[in-house]
């Protein structure tokens, strides 16, 4: 993955399908599968469905949470939270299934779960949140101490996630941010693809 400038849609398809491809041929560098409430057979069928989109547009794919899910559609890795399985064990997993070269990401709100995500082996930190979302209302804000803290003794990509929009991204990315993760600053606004362009504007004049 880029270490850089990574633009990284988290799509969720009850937000609609026509969206998320949209987004896909406008240009995403990643893009992972969030969903909830789904059998496991519902969920692989999804997954199966964008991990192909995700292909055909050059854009990494990962599932969250399930490492089986995304072992058994073929995804780049999976994204994992605080209360999933341990990233060393997700790791170790995906080694024994032949896939060595398996991407793991990590969520990490503080320093202390940061340098511990590193330690297990994370290719990748997802930190916020930023501001306040429509899934998350309740999300504790991130200070820029902290995630200057984070970044420190996390030395892998951190993509700053949680309520970011073209115009307030610019916080996370003045203090190092590698890239931006979102939601519904993509898939809810007016325009899909203008949305991703103003994203990239953002993280290439970062």
């Amino acid at each position: 993955m880029k270490e850089k400038g990574i633009l990284y849609l988290i799509a969720d398809r009850k937000l609609g399908d026509e969206k998320i491809l949209e987004a896909l041929a406008a240009g995403l560098d990643m893009i992972q599968l969030r969903e909830k409430n789904l059998s496991s057979a519902e969920y692989l069928r999804d997954a199966k469905w964008l991990c192909e989109k995700a292909n055909e547009a050059g854009a990494l794919f990962l599932v969250n949470d399930r490492l089986d899910i995304a072992l058994a559609c073929g995804a780049d890795g999976v994204h994992l939270g605080q209360d999933d399985l341990p990233v060393s064990e997700a790791k170790r997993l995906a080694a024994a299934c032949g896939r060595p070269d398996f991407i793991v990401g990590a969520t990490a709100k503080t320093r202390e779960q940061a340098k511990e995500a590193v330690r297990q082996g994370a290719d990748y930190i997802g930190s916020g949140a930023w501001y306040s979302t429509s899934t998350k209302p309740d999300a504790t804000p991130i200070s820029d101490e902290e995630y200057l803290a984070i970044l420190k003794e996390a030395p892998v990509p951190n993509v700053a996630i949680g309520g970011l929009t073209p115009e307030n991204c610019g916080r996370p990315l003045s203090l190092g941010a590698s890239g931006l993760a979102v939601a519904g600053g993509i898939l809810g606004a007016p325009s899909v693809t203008e949305a991703v362009r103003a994203f990239r504007e953002r993280l290439r004049k970062r």
